[in-house]
């Protein structure tokens, strides 16, 4: 079991599920049932998932009465996007070696 934070947060970011659940709550605040909604999953299913998302710090509960709305919490998010990052340079050189390469093989070609 990861004990890492940014491996628990890949971790819930690995379902679809979840990550659709975090689309959704980037419109705002909802509640299981709103959440449940688009899904063909039970109640208790959705909560499984909501609780991973929570563990992973991804999402928040409050608590207002009767209603416990979800909220996203982006902050894990902005260090997974961090840590993506570092490797952004690395793939942009690869791409303009290999943009470099087809160049030069496309002017063998055009003899």
């Amino acid at each position: 079991m990861a004990t890492d934070q940014l491996s628990v947060v890949f971790g819930a970011l690995a379902d679809p599920t979840r990550r659709a659940i975090l689309a959704r709550l980037a419109d705002g605040p909802a509640t299981v049932n709103e959440i449940a909604e688009p899904f063909d999953l039970t109640l208790p299913a959705i909560s499984k998932h909501l609780k991973v998302l929570e563990r992973a710090g991804l999402i928040s509960r409050g608590r207002q009465a009767q209603w416990r709305p979800c909220t996203l919490e982006a902050e894990p998010l902005r260090e997974a996007s961090d840590f993506l990052g570092r490797y952004r340079q690395f793939w942009e050189e690869s791409f303009d070696k290999l943009d470099s390469h087809l160049k030069t093989l496309m002017k063998g070609t055009d003899r």
